[in-house]
């Protein structure tokens, strides 16, 4: 009974984050050691993150790469203190494990803005390692890789490195201090070098060395410094090989035909199908119908030949509705989360005062790479080539699906052609393997047409804001901000494994969470129910409150006679984030909201995933239309590890951003989305391109770079628009009403 006490009392002590997050687990768990996720591959490992053989080194980098470096990025952050040049190691993103944990991912998730550095706050973040550990999710999003690699692949690298020093030191009877490394190899002190992979037996069966120090920033020969990414020529060239090129011997193709989310098949007749050459035989799968044929062409040929009916789901498939539900939602008034409540805003805010109205439409995700996977089911066993941000749920989900353990299922994690949060999804795995198992002993390769990509996309949600405000000479008195929106959480969750209880507080992340002493400031999220599944796509909910709140913070400015740029200053009480704004007011050469006749500028803020940044954008009318002239992008990432991809990051998310912002969204009909294809989707054009210039500050916490460009980048926009034409954009895609050149 005493030692049940001591575990409760340690529990409580260590764990009290994991009870703030939902997990509850014994503090037993918390400290069994981690899987050793090469176990029984007969691969000599000095550490989860460090393989040396006789070939070279290979390095692991468990989180998913999309596009953003991230693979490359890991690999450097080991071959720092390995002393390796990064180029030279072999890249490989491992095997599935809950070893390879995120715990940057679930720090985010605690229920604290990014500026708080309470002692609760700061407890909890430094307690996230528990029930990152106990969930062991290898998952990659949330702009989280940077953050949870720094130090664990440092140590990583500088484990491998003193274990290789301690086996030369064994092999020559010299103590471990008095060696070196260098590019690769030990350093004896007559200057004689021994490669890493000549010591890898030796150092294999020690012990690891972990007493370790890691360099100063000032002894970094690659992190820090301009790279040249080795997966940048390949990418540059087409040689780059993604999960959708991959070829196995004796394998077929398929595609899919699939019902509106949630609908069935209500009729099904294959005969004109499978008559088709090439095709093999039509398949009932989850949802819908698949073609399997000896190549890509014929089974799409097929699928679109199918002579099938589908039964849609029973709730609103046609957008008017879905507009009308969540503006359902504001009249009912249901709260959700209420993460900011300061002061009075009832009793602040008149009658009179102001009020407006913000819409933001699905969106899909859209990569360039459609949907694919590639799955052999054998007696006893089932591979999965795919590129997936959460090998552990698709390995899961294959393991219930065949009925094996999930210690027989084995994924190989892809290079993937684009994300955005598409491939937190793992409906297209999910029907490979329905349609492998099917044809045991014979791989299978699925791949979605485009139009299927759109259709069964799990959009960034619809939304609609509501604001009302109070604004004087002396500035933002007062600001209420309502987002009604259904639960990417949930609707998330509910897809993959079980949605959680509670609220959802990513339908106000972006607005709440905002470094802005506004006296009377409250933001409530209301959730409306779901019509069409949702996901989190780039920036999750800041995505859009970016807009909601840079828009009506603009809107303010303005009926009180204020600079936006000199407004947001002063609102602005975070020193990082003052210093962002201040970066980008002289990076922009900001001298207001005019910028000569028919020109105008619009400046937006948004902290997201801890970064500060701030955009300002440059419009000017021209007989063609609107043009978009100049972009400027400054963010604070704590310590930029590869200026040249961080850079592209917040350069690429903010044209990302100003993009989707200016031209895309989904509208339903018949729970179906009216655009098919990029033709009805389109991003930003090279010819709508601005000039950009972007800056990176290193005033705050380390952070990740991957989404912080996208929130502000609408606002900035929309509120350049309204300093060129006097017309304010509270809709998104603004080209809805605005003629853009």
């Amino acid at each position: 009974m005493a030692r049940i006490g001591r575990i409760a009392r340690r529990g409580f002590l260590i764990g009290s984050v994991a009870v703030a997050g939902g997990v509850a687990f014994g503090a037993w768990r918390y400290a069994r050691p981690l899987p050793d996720p090469f176990a029984g591959s007969g691969e000599r490992a000095l550490n989860p993150y460090v393989l040396i053989d006789a070939e070279g080194v290979t390095l692991v980098a468990p989180r998913a790469d999309k596009g953003q470096g991230a693979r490359w990025l890991q690999a450097a952050l080991i071959a720092e203190e390995l002393d390796i040049d990064p180029a030279t190691a072999r890249i490989v993103p491992g095997p599935v494990s809950p070893t390879y944990y995120n715990r940057a991912l679930i720090a985010d998730f605690l229920p604290f803005a990014p500026t708080d550095t309470g002692w609760l706050a700061e407890t909890a973040r430094s307690a996230a390692d528990i029930p990152a550990r106990l969930l062991g999710w290898q998952m990659t999003g949330g702009s989280s890789s940077t953050a949870d690699g720094f130090d664990k692949l440092r140590e990583a690298g500088a484990v491998a490195r003193e274990t290789l020093k301690e086996a030369a030191a064994r092999r020559h009877a010299i103590p471990r201090a008095d060696l070196d490394t260098d590019a690769g190899a030990v350093v004896l002190p007559d200057g004689r070098r021994i490669p890493y992979p000549d010591l890898a037996v030796e150092a294999a069966a020690l012990e690891p060395v972990t007493d370790i120090v890691l360099r100063d920033r000032s002894q970094w020969r690659w992190l820090g410094k301009p790279m040249a990414r080795a997966d940048v020529v390949a990418k540059s060239t087409g040689r780059q090989v993604y999960g959708i090129d991959l070829t196995l011997p004796d394998m077929l193709h398929a595609t899919v035909r699939m019902a509106p989310w949630g609908g069935t098949v209500a009729r099904l007749d294959p005969v004109a199908a499978e008559s088709l050459p090439g095709v093999l035989r039509v398949l009932p799968i989850d949802g819908g119908v698949a073609v399997l044929a000896r190549d890509t062409w014929s089974a799409m040929r097929a699928a679109a030949a199918l002579d099938v009916d589908f039964a849609g789901p029973d709730r609103p498939g046609d957008q008017d509705a879905i507009w009308a539900g969540l503006a359902a939602a504001h009249e009912a008034g249901d709260i959700d989360s209420r993460k900011r409540d300061d002061g009075d805003v009832d009793a602040a805010i008149g009658a009179d005062d102001l009020t407006a109205e913000y819409r933001a439409p699905f969106l899909a995700h859209a990569p360039m790479e459609p949907m694919n996977a590639t799955v052999l089911v054998t007696d006893g066993a089932c591979t999965i080539w795919a590129g997936t941000q959460v090998p552990d749920f698709a390995v899961a989900r294959a393991a219930a699906l065949t009925g094996l353990p999930e210690t027989a299922i084995r994924l190989e994690n892809q290079m993937i052609g684009g994300s955005f949060g598409r491939r937190l999804e793992i409906d297209f795995i999910e029907q490979a393997v329905q349609v492998a198992m099917a044809v045991p002993g014979r791989p299978v390769k699925l791949t979605w047409t485009r139009e299927e990509d759109f259709a069964h996309d799990q959009a960034r949600p619809a939304q609609i804001a509501r604001m009302r405000g109070r604004v004087t000479a002396d500035g933002v008195q007062a600001l209420d901000l309502t987002v009604a929106s259904p639960s990417v959480i949930a609707s998330w969750f509910g897809r993959v494994s079980s949605a959680p209880p509670g609220p959802d507080v990513s339908i106000t992340t972006g607005a709440w969470d905002q470094p802005l002493a506004i006296p009377n400031f409250r933001v409530t999220g209301l959730r409306a129910p779901e019509t069409v599944p949702v996901s989190s796509w780039r920036s999750v909910g800041a995505s859009t409150n970016g807009f909601f709140l840079g828009t009506a913070l603009d809107e303010m400015f303005a009926a009180g006679g204020i600079d936006p740029m000199e407004g947001l200053l002063r609102l602005c009480d975070h020193e990082p984030s003052r210093a962002v704004l201040e970066a980008v007011r002289d990076l922009s050469g900001w001298t207001g909201r005019q910028a000569g006749p028919g020109r105008g500028r619009g400046v937006a803020f948004c902290l997201s995933f801890g970064v500060p940044c701030a955009e300002v954008v440059e419009v000017e009318e021209t007989p063609l239309g609107l043009r978009l002239t100049a972009a400027f992008a400054v963010a604070d990432v704590g310590i930029v590890l590869d200026p040249v991809n961080a850079e592209a990051q917040l350069s690429g998310g903010m044209l990302f951003g100003l993009g989707h912002a200016m031209n895309c969204e989904l509208t339903y009909r018949g729970h179906r989305p009216d655009q098919t294809n990029y033709h009805a989707h389109e991003g930003l054009r090279m010819h709508q391109t601005p000039e950009t210039a972007v800056r990176l500050l290193e005033n705050g916490p380390l952070r990740g770079l991957g989404e912080p460009g996208v929130p502000p980048a609408a606002a900035a926009l929309g509120n350049a628009i309204f300093a060129a034409t006097g017309q304010r954009p509270r809709e998104m895609p603004f080209a809805r009403g605005v003629r853009f050149a």
